[in-house]
């Protein structure tokens, strides 16, 4: 996959998660709420947009793969390309009234992300990076109709002993990422759902995403995409690139840090 074929691609993608996000926010979100045999939530608004974006995949790009967490049963993509989908993240903060929920698209291409799109429908706004060619940061009309687009790039960090930002999670902080914080001296934690933290990160407003507790690879995908492309790094927790063609039981990444300055990382 050619980075120029990936650049052809971004306007109707994007076009494609917000009709995904319109396709949430049309939906009463106290309807009911069934779980997954993991025990996860899912609700007619994640399929919706699942069907949503399958639909308009199918027309964009015919040829190629995709990985969503709706449709996950057939095992991981053997194409050098594919598409991740996660068509709800945050379904939780979705169920508990919050607007801290996204569409997650990503495009990878041999076991790297390339292109990234995340879009927060109730909060107006999009990101979206293809790496080597930079990220943006949209604001989309109340209607979702237009959009306008600032060019965005994360930050350095922070000299040693100078305040840092720290995105954590709302719903998912455990005692090893607490530890990872906690040795870094500074940190002002800045609590948020779903791959916001991501969209933080790329438009400077973050420093460092850390989590070292599991999470699926929809989850991240489109979000690491989108900091690599403003300039940042996603990494394991030892430092290495985070990839998506290696085999994980069930998508399951075990960890993984986003720096908004690569040379923060090991």
């Amino acid at each position: 996959m050619s980075r120029d074929d990936a650049l052809a691609w971004i306007a109707p993608l994007t076009d494609l998660v917000l009709r995904a996000g319109a396709a949430i926010l049309a939906i009463d979100r106290t309807g009911q709420v069934d779980h997954k045999a993991d025990g996860s939530p899912v609700t007619a608004a994640d399929l919706a947009a699942d069907r949503v974006i399958a639909e308009g995949l199918a027309q964009i790009a015919p040829d190629l793969p995709t990985l969503s967490e709706e449709r996950c049963t057939q095992g991981r993509p053997q194409a050098r390309s594919f598409f991740v989908i996660d068509p709800l993240d945050g379904t939780k903060e979705y169920v508990a009234g919050r607007d801290e929920f996204t569409v997650n698209l990503a495009l990878i291409s041999d076991g790297e992300p390339l292109l990234g799109i995340v879009g927060a429908p109730a909060l107006g706004v999009v990101w979206r990076g293809l790496v080597g060619h930079g990220a943006e940061r949209l604001t989309v009309t109340p209607d979702g109709a237009s959009y306008t687009t600032a060019a965005i790039r994360t930050r350095p960090l922070p000299p040693p002993g100078q305040p840092w930002t720290v995105a954590i999670s709302r719903s998912h902080l455990d005692d090893e990422t607490l530890g990872f914080i906690a040795a870094r001296p500074g940190a002002v934690k800045a609590q948020m759902g779903s791959a916001l933290k991501f969209g933080r990160i790329a438009e400077g407003a973050a420093d460092i995403y850390p989590r070292m507790s599991p999470t699926c690879e929809w989850d991240i995908a489109a979000g690491a995409a989108v900091v690599i492309a403003a300039g940042g790094k996603v990494t394991d927790r030892h430092g290495a690139p985070l990839r998506f063609d290696v085999p994980r039981p069930n998508f399951i990444v075990p960890n993984f840090i986003a720096w908004g300055d690569p040379s923060a990382a090991p």
